[in-house]
């Protein structure tokens, strides 16, 4: 390889990897911990995260959408998850860090379901 060619295989690498580590860098604020107990209406058991589409009913008794997520499907395996660990109408309560910038997505540490299971998300058993 001649030089530029060096240099442009260097840079096309380092361009190419921006977004997959922003991609796994979760913006979120781990100042505090959040609570956030709603309704599933979507399950979704794909990688690179699983993430969990939930409506929460506010105080005022209005309807909040929120998306809650965790680690990829391997991980979430290795916790005891599946596919068919939550579907649509369970009612769940998820803890972990709201998005910095205030958005209603919360990266998950551990839900209970309503049997008072709990499931953790990225920490071990």
């Amino acid at each position: 390889m001649n030089g530029r060619t060096i240099v442009a295989v260097a840079a096309a690498a380092v361009l190419g990897a921006g977004p997959s580590f922003a991609h796994h860098a979760w913006p979120i604020d781990r100042s505090k911990e959040v609570t956030v107990k709603g309704t599933v209406t979507a399950f979704n058991w794909s990688n690179p995260h699983v993430m969990i589409d939930l409506e929460i009913k506010t105080d005022a008794g209005k309807i909040e959408k929120w998306n809650i997520g965790g680690p990829s499907t391997e991980r979430m395996t290795g916790n005891g998850w599946d596919r068919n660990t939550l579907k649509p109408g369970d009612v769940i309560t998820g803890i972990g860090y709201r998005h910095s910038d205030g958005s209603n997505v919360v990266q998950l540490q551990k839900i209970v379901l309503a049997s008072g299971r709990e499931m953790l998300l990225y920490a071990r058993r």
